[in-house]
């Protein structure tokens, strides 16, 4: 797992997919969303993010597309639930700094957890942040890993779709 860096980052990106953090089964194989289940390549080219659907493997070409990924946490864990909301609260300054570095027009975050720690409240709802981030606009999706049974793939791609919209405007 040494040596594994989750950023697929470029300065002025139009998005920047933010999950929690990267998943062990990512860190053992050097690619970002790389577990089977794992519905995130799916998503994004379901919802006309890219108009192939990428491997894991070709997760750099995401910034062909104008997309990023990072992650608020850097440590890998198992379970998403592994990471505390203190952890969150202690990675906000050098996250913050990055996405200011970076500067995107977006930041989607991939689930409310590491968003509702970092500012310590829980009046999040889901899609356009209107607060935005670190000087950024901000989004909130629904986190695609087949660990969150909640939504359907197709909830999935419709939520996203509505950013990829958002984003076009």
């Amino acid at each position: 797992m040494t040596g594994y860096d989750p950023d697929i980052l470029a300065p002025g990106l139009d998005v920047v997919f933010c999950g929690l953090n990267p998943a062990t089964t990512a860190a053992a194989d050097g690619h970002n969303f790389s577990s089977a289940s794992n519905r995130f390549w799916r998503v994004l080219h379901g919802s006309g993010f890219t108009d192939v659907r990428l491997l894991p493997q070709e997760e750099r070409r995401l910034l062909e597309f104008g997309c990023g990924i990072t992650t608020v946490v850097e440590r890998p864990t198992r379970k998403a639930d592994d990471v505390t909301p203190k952890e969150f609260r202690q990675a906000r300054p050098d996250f913050e700094t990055k996405m200011r570095h970076y500067a995107p027009r977006m930041i989607a975050f991939l689930g409310k957890r590491a968003l509702v720690a970092m500012l310590g409240t829980s009046d999040i709802g889901w899609g356009r942040y209107p607060d935005g981030f670190a000087d950024a606009a901000a989004w909130v999706l629904p986190n695609p890993s087949g660990l969150n049974r909640a939504f359907t793939l197709d909830a999935l791609v419709s939520a996203y779709s509505e950013l990829r919209q958002a984003l076009i405007r």
